[in-house]
């Protein structure tokens, strides 16, 4: 930890006008002010003979070397205390955001690894409704109205549940959602099963109010955080799905999206 310390003090640029110093970065004594510490006791820890830090020195230390997230976890670690959790997302990365600004023409979603709905394409709207702001897992084992056809619901069910559990080992705090989970006696057996996989890249079935039947290939792209993913919904070209979807997407646009309730626009037999 005392190599790290020094290290990352000595990266950043001087306080002041720009005097020249023997020494790069900045002195102990601005890193020990900014952290809400005492010179000595700094300087004991870059020198590996100090006590063991608290979490607030830690948290202190952090701020004043700006540390960023994955070296401020180091620290921590380095320290051997518990790593604290990053909060639940909340807001779309601008990284994501770019890439969904980018798929307008398409039908996607970011979704956080609790299941909340953060952001989707206008296409997605017109298809899904007013998704965003949603908690896709509560709808799916707590909710009334499923759109996912009955023989489907085992596998896809197995797959929220062992997500969710990858999901806790992270984020210890999401144990709060399991518990409330508990009360859908299928996720409660799903989760003594123990099953443990990130969501990846799958096939989709979905029975549209309006549309029927609709099949898409989803494809999963993770931020590197693990914390939320941008899903997009393809619909293999020349299929039953792509030529419901192109029905439904031009009536809804023209409405500018489908209004509630949902006003049933012409499918074949096929689709009940």
């Amino acid at each position: 930890m005392a190599g790290f310390l020094r290290s990352r003090r000595e990266r950043m640029a001087p306080i002041g006008n720009g005097r020249r110093r023997r020494t790069p970065g900045r002195r102990r004594e601005e890193i020990a002010e900014a952290a809400g510490v005492s010179v000595d006791y700094y300087t004991r820890l870059e020198q590996a003979r100090g006590p063991h830090p608290s979490v607030s020195v830690l948290n202190g230390i952090a701020r004043a070397l700006d540390l960023d997230a994955d070296e401020r976890a180091h620290l921590f670690r380095l320290a051997g205390a518990a790593v604290p959790e990053e909060p639940a997302s909340t807001s779309v990365r601008p990284g994501v955001r770019l890439l969904l600004d980018r798929l307008r023409d398409d039908i996607a979603v970011v979704i956080s690894d609790l299941g909340d709905v953060l952001a989707a394409t206008p296409r997605a709207e017109v298809v899904f409704g007013d998704v965003v702001g949603r908690n896709l897992l509560r709808r799916f084992f707590l909710g009334q109205e499923s759109w996912v056809p009955a023989e489907d619901v085992e596998e896809l069910a197995r797959a929220h549940v062992a997500d969710l559990r990858a999901t806790v080992a992270r984020r210890p705090a999401a144990q709060s959602l399991v518990d409330e989970l508990m009360a859908s006696p299928l996720f409660t057996r799903l989760w003594a099963e123990h099953d443990v996989a990130v969501r990846r890249s799958a096939r989709k079935r979905l029975r549209h109010p309006v549309a029927g039947l609709l099949e898409f290939d989803c494809e999963v792209l993770v931020a590197p955080e693990h914390d939320q993913r941008l899903v997009i919904h393809v619909a293999p070209e020349g299929s039953v799905t792509a030529r419901r979807l192109a029905l439904l997407v031009s009536s809804g646009e023209a409405a500018g999206r489908l209004p509630q309730p949902w006003t049933p626009v012409p499918v074949s037999q096929s689709s009940a």
